[in-house]
């Protein structure tokens, strides 16, 4: 196993280098720091002496190089839009998003694999068919949406007909001002950015998840297991899920990897100022050394979690290690 893991990582070396070139290279194309100079009329000098500065005047792979020698070392740069250090705000704003994400894959993960596995076992049956249009009408409907429905339904209009001091579930930020920690104030704050984001997450797992399902259910070794009398439980979560996990595991793995780079609509709706929120803001002020880190960050979070999943492969089935 651990040469298994060691050949996946010496793999992930390679595509981490290049993509981070060329994400630095795209940013540094499509956005110029100094462009808000030329916009104020500045004198063509003072333009000179700060594309200098920032190492604007060199070739691209020299300026890459630069970068990449500080990023490793924890010098980020500093940005443009607030003059706060790029690696603080990246580590704070991904801190919040981290949170955000490890309820929503949680609450997902255990709801998609039981829908599906249930929709598989009993496939045809009425509940079965509740939670497959469920799940259609969930893929359709926008987060956007649903977080403003949920806004109004779950917390102003609860609010109205119970008669409350206060909504039960609150609808800005994670914490009230002064607040903090694991506490029921943050269960309530986190409830509808949580259910915003699930919602199509649980929908689009548990359809992989029941296919997956249906397709183990049907294999040799599982009507082998029947016919020798192995119980019903037993066969189906011992011997099915375990290789129904493995389709599910590389869907999880890339969607986990892109939720770290900012739930963009969750975290602007609910006023969440995370990684998406970070990339929101940066992007409408023209934050170029902001979003050179924020998407090598992002990139690093997408090859970290598909080694994950090329890791569970070989735990979920020990023949991924020897082939």
């Amino acid at each position: 196993m651990l040469t298994y893991i060691t050949r996946r990582v010496l793999y992930s070396i390679p595509v981490i280098f290049v993509a981070s070139f060329l994400l630095f290279a795209f940013v540094r194309a499509t956005f110029d720091p100094t462009a808000h100079l030329r916009a104020s009329r500045t004198a063509a000098e003072a333009i000179k002496s700060e594309r200098k500065r920032l190492n604007l005047d060199k070739p691209t792979v020299v300026q890459y190089s630069d970068w990449l020698k500080k990023f490793v070392r924890g010098d980020w740069g500093t940005s443009e839009r607030t003059h706060e250090r790029v690696f603080a705000m990246i580590r704070r704003s991904l801190w919040v998003t981290t949170q955000l994400i490890f309820w929503g894959v949680l609450v997902s993960a255990l709801l998609a694999i039981a829908m599906g596995v249930y929709s598989a076992v009993r496939q045809y049956s009425a509940l079965d068919y509740t939670l497959t249009g469920l799940s259609f009408v969930a893929l359709a409907m926008p987060p956007f949406w649903f977080g403003l429905i949920a806004i109004q339904f779950l917390s102003a209009d609860l609010k109205n007909v119970f008669h409350l001091q206060e909504p039960l579930f609150y609808s800005i930020g994670l914490h009230k001002p002064g607040v903090t920690g694991l506490n029921v104030d943050y269960l309530r704050h986190l409830a509808l950015p949580v259910m915003t984001l699930t919602v199509q997450i649980v929908a689009g797992w548990g359809r992989y998840q029941r296919a997956a399902m249906l397709d183990v259910m049907s294999a040799d070794y599982v009507r082998t297991a029947r016919a020798k009398g192995v119980p019903r439980r037993r066969v189906i979560f011992k011997h099915a899920l375990r290789n129904a996990l493995i389709p599910l595991v590389t869907v999880m793995a890339l969607d986990i990897g892109v939720l770290f780079g900012g739930l963009i609509i969750t975290e602007t709706i609910f006023s969440i100022p995370g990684m998406g929120r970070l990339f929101f803001d940066s992007l409408l002020r023209g934050d170029a050394t902001v979003l050179v880190s924020w998407t090598v960050v992002t990139a690093l979070f997408i090859v970290l979690f598909n080694l994950l999943a090329d890791v569970a492969y070989g735990w979920l089935d020990p023949r991924i290690r020897f082939s």
